[in-house]
């Protein structure tokens, strides 16, 4: 719930910038407050999608979905970095063509809009940042409104370059300035989402790492089958096989709990699956952990 009202929140502001900078930007004939408003429509889809992507993220699981509805969020933010590179190709095209044909500005138009956008975005910034850290559809809400703030600073040196210098190139430059940072965000969080889908160990995770910290666990003698993966942003799970020591094959639960206390305060993993096994129990024995986790609503 917290989420879905830092999201419906910055979707209001978004959308009210995108208002005026459209308008402003159609009246002072600036390409870059234009582009910065087509930027904001964007985010305005990006935010609906994220928060939508909430809303179905908090269903519970079913007979079908048995991990819930959790990876509607990842392709929500592979959606939204898709689009945003090609507004950034876009951006480009028109800056293009504006070097070839510079236009006249109405530059006090061009800064007295700008510089409401960047005010607005500091204020969505500061409502989206404290979220932003754990979950990856908000995380891509606040990189639009960064991206959209420095743009913003972008537009208004612009305007103040062709108020004062009457240089009109600076409307391109500041076109294609905005469309690399667009495109440098996009990027960064569809190759994030893609990491999600394809199942790729967890950014800051490393596979090799969290081996030798189980294996250091009293009573695991080695493991195989080694799985790390998210499920969605902040959501990761891993499932292996696990050799207990003869001695300790009696009391292999309490290994395991050793071994899920180790990975949820180390690495975050909060979904554990292990299969254990001993030389002195040739059919092996099979122990699941599966952790509440009171904060994603609902038990797997």
């Amino acid at each position: 719930m917290k989420n879905q009202r830092i999201l419906v929140s910055a979707l209001l502001i978004t959308i009210l910038i995108f208002v005026v900078e459209l308008v402003g930007g159609l009246y002072s004939g600036s390409l870059a407050l234009s582009a910065d408003a087509g930027h904001m429509l964007t985010d305005a889809m990006a935010l609906t999608l994220a928060l939508l992507a909430a809303i179905f993220a908090a269903l519970p699981a079913d007979k079908k979905n048995t991990f819930g509805f959790y990876r509607l969020e990842i392709l929500s933010a592979l959606f939204n970095g898709s689009l945003l590179t090609l507004i950034a190709l876009f951006i480009f095209y028109e800056a293009y063509r504006r070097f070839a044909h510079p236009a006249a500005i109405d530059s006090n138009l061009m800064l007295m809009v700008a510089t409401i956008g960047f005010l607005a975005n500091v204020g969505a910034a500061v409502i989206l940042a404290g979220a932003s850290r754990d979950n990856l559809n908000v995380r891509g809400a606040f990189l639009h409104v960064i991206s959209d703030a420095v743009s913003s600073v972008g537009v208004i040196v612009g305007g103040v370059l062709i108020h004062y210098a009457k240089w009109y190139y600076a409307d391109p430059v500041i076109s294609v300035f905005i469309g690399v940072l667009i495109l440098r965000g996009a990027l960064r969080l569809a190759f994030d989402a893609i990491n999600v889908l394809l199942e790729a160990a967890p950014p800051g995770v490393s596979v090799a790492e969290v081996a030798a910290a189980i294996k250091a666990v009293k009573g695991v003698e080695d493991l195989h089958d080694l799985h790390i993966w998210s499920i969605s942003s902040g959501l990761n799970a891993i499932s292996a096989h696990l050799v207990i020591t003869d001695d300790m094959a009696e009391k292999a639960s309490r290994v395991l709990g050793e071994v899920d206390a180790l990975l949820k305060e180390k690495y975050n993993i909060a979904h554990a699956t292990f299969q254990t096994e001993c030389e002195s129990c040739p059919e092996g024995l099979i122990c699941r952990i599966e952790p509440t986790r009171k904060e994603h609503g609902h038990q797997h």
